[in-house]
C-alpha cells in the first residue's frame, strides 16, 4: 500500500508541478499576498474533487469516446494559447504598477479570487487531461486498497504544492513584486503554455 501511494506522490507532483494555468494564477496571487492561501486551497479542492472522479471510473468513462478526448486536446490548446496571450499582452504593456493598485482594491473582496481561481481551473480543459485522463488511467491500473493509496498520494502531491506555492511567492513577494521581475515571468509563463499547447496538438 506504501508504494502506490508514493507512485501517486511522485507522479501527481510530475503532473501539477511543471508551471500551468493554475500555478500561474496562485504565483501571481502570492505575489500580491491576495488571499493566496484561499486560491490555493481552490485549486487543491478541484484537483483532489477532478483526480477521484478520473481514479475510480472517469478515466475509463472518458477513454471510450476517442472523439472526446480530441475535444479536450483541443480545448485545452485554445486555453493554453489564450492564456499565453493573455501573459504576453501584460509583459508588453508593462503596467504592473496599475494592477498592483487593482489588487490591492481586491483584496477585500475574497469570492473574487474565488471566482477567478474556480475559472482558470475548471474552465481550463487541460486541467481534465492531467487529472482525470491521464492520473485517472494509472490510478485504474491498481485495485482496491492501493487503488485508494494511489489517489490520495496524488492528492497529497496538490496539497503539498498549491499551499507551498501560495507560502512561498508571498514570502518572496517584496522581491517578486518589481516589475521587472513580474514582467519575467509573464514572458516565462507564456513561452511554457506555447509548449504545452505544441505538445498536446503534436499528440492528436
Amino acid at each position: 500500500m506504501f508504494s502506490p501511494l508514493l507512485q501517486g506522490l511522485f507522479l501527481g507532483s510530475s503532473m501539477i508541478i511543471p508551471l500551468g494555468a493554475q500555478n500561474s494564477h496562485v504565483l501571481n496571487h502570492g505575489i500580491n499576498r491576495n488571499h493566496h492561501f484561499l486560491a490555493a486551497s481552490v485549486c487543491m479542492l478541484c484537483d483532489v474533487i477532478l483526480i477521484a472522479l478520473g481514479v475510480f471510473g472517469g478515466a475509463k468513462l472518458i477513454a471510450t469516446s476517442p472523439n472526446l478526448v480530441i475535444a479536450i486536446s483541443w480545448g485545452g490548446i485554445l486555453f493554453l494559447c489564450g492564456y499565453a496571450a493573455m501573459s504576453f499582452r501584460q509583459a508588453w504593456l508593462n503596467n504592473y504598477h496599475k494592477l498592483q493598485n487593482k489588487a490591492v482594491k481586491a483584496n477585500n473582496k475574497p469570492w473574487l479570487v474565488i471566482a477567478s481561481t474556480l475559472a482558470v481551473t475548471l474552465l481550463n480543459p487541460h486541467v481534465y487531461l492531467d487529472t482525470v485522463l491521464i492520473l485517472g488511467s494509472l490510478g485504474g491500473e491498481f485495485e482496491g486498497n492501493e487503488k485508494v493509496a494511489f489517489a490520495l498520494g496524488t492528492m497529497l502531491a496538490s496539497i503539498l504544492w498549491f499551499y507551498s506555492l501560495a507560502g512561498a511567492a508571498a514570502k518572496m513577494s517584496p522581491w517578486l513584486n518589481q516589475a521587472k521581475i513580474k514582467r519575467m515571468i509573464d514572458i516565462v509563463v507564456g513561452l511554457i503554455m506555447c509548449a504545452i499547447a505544441w505538445s498536446l496538438f503534436k499528440s492528436l
